[in-house]
């Protein structure tokens, strides 16, 4: 009966291992889809905006993610689809982002 229970306690163990292993080889390959899905992104965005245009990218991103995530998701659907001609340049760019960015709303306060 010992030995069973030795027995069960060690299949358990050599389960729980290999299932260990098993996620950190899944978490290795979502990190290298994530770093190549990155590195392409990269090298298209350099493909169609100016230097620039990257740099205001690039410092608004701390500011601002999810609006830079939305712009380059869009500057590479329109360049895949071929639907942007030339580079896109800082004013550009510019004029891009002020459409998107959501309308602020002003609050009066009046006192009577």
């Amino acid at each position: 009966m010992d030995e069973d229970i030795e027995d069960i306690r060690r299949r358990k163990i050599e389960q729980m291992q290999q299932q260990q292993y098993g996620n950190q080889a899944q978490a290795a390959q979502q990190e290298q889809a994530r770093a190549e899905y990155e590195a392409k992104k990269a090298a298209i965005m350099r493909q169609i905006l100016t230097p620039e245009a990257r740099e205001r990218l690039n410092t608004l991103k701390m500011t601002k993610p999810e609006l830079v995530a939305s712009v380059e998701a869009q500057l590479i659907s329109l360049a895949q689809s071929g639907r942007l001609t030339g580079l896109i340049d800082d004013a550009k760019l510019k004029s891009l982002l002020l459409q998107l960015q959501p309308k602020k709303r002003e609050m009066q306060i009046r006192r009577v």
